[in-house]
């Protein structure tokens, strides 16, 4: 079995969810996090992952961090992709 046979539709839509979050901003809340990804209207595994995060302010690196530290936790980084 390939990589790509374990990839979902929703495969990148984190990633995409960061990039977004991201733009002309340093740093977001979490609460801004699980916003937009409600608005964005992720997969409900990944809705899971974004309300798994502590309560804080997050720079890029350190909430990529903590959402592929869930991914892998779950088993799911092949199936939606870690971010960065």
């Amino acid at each position: 079995m390939t990589f790509q046979n374990l990839q979902t539709e929703a495969f990148g839509d984190l990633q995409r969810l960061v990039d977004s979050l991201f733009t002309g901003r340093d740093a977001v809340e979490r609460l801004d996090v699980i916003v937009q990804a409600e608005l964005a209207d992720l997969d409900a595994d990944l809705l899971e992952v974004v309300s798994l995060l502590p309560p804080g302010r997050y720079g890029r690196q350190r909430l990529c961090d903590q959402l592929n530290s869930a991914l892998a936790a779950h088993g799911w980084g092949a199936a939606y992709g870690t971010v960065e």
